[in-house]
């Protein structure tokens, strides 16, 4: 378990994925429908809206490999909060496509910096020991957006769609709020403790073996878009399920994404993270698939509940599995590149998912592509080996990154 100085690292961490992802990535999903419902937008624009999200998160996980070597972190940061905090309140009132369209953008380039410093500052200041466990805790943030999203945007929408995105911008401020008090409680950490001289090291060479687990988290993100993007309207619109019902779903969502990294922390320590992650993507090819066949109740009960806890317990994996390959000295930079296949498969995925959905003008086959991806990357992960002792492949990363 994390210790009490861990308090800082994790509220820098848990307040990053839940700005990054939970509030300027998911609170959108509930907020879908009701856009449609209330005239703003026509369906095939607003699903154009989610999508420029994830085409700023590719941009913003593109820059967030560099920018913190030339600015302050903390700055970064405090900024990334602001800009997604304004995201939402400037889209409080109806307006153009093209306004909402670059504030949703703007959203995704600030969640992108946040997915990929915030967890990077916070596992980087905590000692090797016990970063596992500090990770599962910092990836429950995409859960806590998604529960708060879940739970309050129903409620805000009996008054009105506005007051759902100013509070969503509230939300994004007090976030930002507690990241910068756990930024200067590190830097005090830090400037306290002892500079040693270190020995310069040489960046690891990323194997094969980490970059097939990358590509595997790139096909993870097409998984991700048909429950992550299109489930709550699919539910209230298209399967006439109401606003109620979809909301509901939407809340096991968030409750399997608080629970995923938490489960995800022990099973990478009881059976390994390789194993693990080869499990879980299984899994969730799985859940995906359910709507294929079932939407009763309880099918599409469990179809939220397991692809919640997947979404955000393959996220720890991945991450634990990364650490496992490449170490720490390497963790920044390789976690990067994750960052830059995951958002750079889900923003395409995303705009090819949504140019399907205006040709068919049905969800459904999305879920089955979704799976199909997920089941692909199942199948690249059990061809990794288990453990990197002298790998035969291997590709250079320099310094530059390139």
């Amino acid at each position: 378990m994390p210790s009490r100085s861990d308090l800082p690292a994790i509220a820098v961490g848990t307040t990053a994925t839940l700005a990054a992802i939970g509030l300027a990535r998911l609170a959108y999903t509930p907020l879908l429908p009701a856009v449609i419902h209330e005239g703003w937008f026509h369906s095939s624009q607003a699903v154009y809206l989610g999508a420029a999200n994830l085409l700023g998160y590719l941009l913003g996980a593109l820059l967030a490999v560099r920018l913190p070597e030339r600015f302050d972190t903390r700055k970064l940061l405090g900024l990334s909060f602001v800009a997604i905090a304004l995201s939402f309140i400037l889209c409080a009132l109806p307006e153009v496509f093209s306004w909402f369209f670059v504030w949703r953008f703007i959203s995704g380039l600030a969640g992108g910096l946040l997915m990929v410093i915030g967890p990077s500052v916070a596992l980087t200041a905590i000692p090797p020991e016990r970063r596992s466990a500090v990770a599962s805790f910092v990836f429950t943030g995409i859960g806590m957006g998604a529960i708060l999203s879940a739970s309050m945007i129903p409620m805000l929408l009996r008054l009105n769609l506005s007051a759902a995105w100013l509070v969503l911008g509230l939300l994004a401020i007090g976030a930002g709020l507690l990241a910068d008090w756990g930024m200067r409680r590190i830097a005090i950490h830090k400037a306290s403790v002892p500079v040693q001289s270190e020995v310069a090291q040489p960046v690891p060479a990323l194997s094969l073996a980490a970059l097939l687990v990358v590509l595997a988290y790139g096909l993870d993100a097409i998984g991700f878009i048909p429950h992550t993007v299109f489930w709550v309207d699919f539910l209230d619109r298209e399967k006439s399920l109401g606003t109620d019902a979809a909301s509901m779903q939407w809340l096991l969502f968030g409750i399997g994404a608080i629970i995923g990294p938490l489960l995800a922390g022990y099973l990478g320590k009881r059976f390994g993270w390789h194993r693990s992650l080869a499990l879980g993507f299984f899994i969730k090819a799985a859940a995906i698939a359910i709507p294929l066949l079932s939407i009763t109740l309880f099918w599409r009960s469990a179809s939220s509940l397991i692809v919640g806890t997947m979404v955000t317990g393959l996220v720890t994996l991945t991450s634990g599995r990364v650490m496992e390959l490449v170490g720490p000295a390497a963790y920044k930079r390789v976690w990067g590149i994750g960052a830059v296949s995951f958002s750079s498969a889900q923003a395409l995925s995303a705009y090819g998912m949504s140019a399907l959905y205006g040709v068919l003008g049905t969800y459904l086959p999305l879920f089955a592509i979704g799976s199909l991806f997920m089941a692909s990357g199942c199948l690249l992960l059990m061809l990794t080996p288990r453990s990197e002792t002298k790998p035969a492949t291997t590709i250079k990363l320099c310094k530059n990154g390139n």
